[in-house]
């Protein structure tokens, strides 16, 4: 499913022939379950030694912040990991995190001259981010900030399951009626 600029499908997102894949890193930077695991895992000890540079320099990753590294194995040339915001309804700012995760992704996106950019759905696993709280957020976001920048070519959202891909299908379909 394609519209305009922002591509949907159901797969694999280790396995996507794109300049950029986005990883829902968790502050350690040192891989973790869900995509964050599979991407450590099929990149190798080339993004896990990148990684750990990172924390040497900078103590980790913030939540809503990105870091970017090489893709090692992987088809792609770098991962851009970000952390996501672990859902409390209780928690302010949970939503703005979020939003934040993308925005700085897709600015670290220009920033390294990368034109096409792959996101898993950051923060819907182990992090309990409703998935179609997520999903709004994160096509409202990509949206916003490919209006305002045309660096980007192509963000492709890449849903690992069939229920975050139907409900990603279903919100793009609204937001081109």
């Amino acid at each position: 499913m394609t519209n305009g600029k922002i591509e949907l499908i159901n797969g694999d997102i280790t396995s996507m022939q794109i300049d950029a894949i986005v990883n829902a890193a968790n502050s350690s930077l040192l891989g973790g379950g869900g995509v964050d695991g599979a991407i450590h895992r099929a990149g190798g000890r080339a993004v896990l030694e990148e990684c750990l540079k990172i924390r040497e320099k900078q103590g980790g990753c913030k939540v809503g912040e990105a870091v970017i590294t090489t893709a090692g194995d992987m088809p792609a040339k770098y991962v851009i990991h970000t952390v996501g915001p672990v859902w409390s309804e209780s928690k302010s700012g949970a939503h703005e995190l979020l939003a934040n995760a993308y925005y700085n992704s897709l600015k670290i996106a220009i920033e390294n001259n990368i034109k096409t950019i792959a996101f898993p759905n950051i923060s819907t696993g182990i992090y309990h981010f409703p998935k179609d709280k997520a999903a709004k957020i994160a096509i409202r976001s990509v949206k916003d900030f490919l209006s305002a920048h045309k660096e980007i070519e192509k963000v492709v959202f890449v849903c690992f399951d069939q229920e975050n891909y139907d409900i990603y299908k279903k919100e793009l379909a609204l937001k081109i009626a």
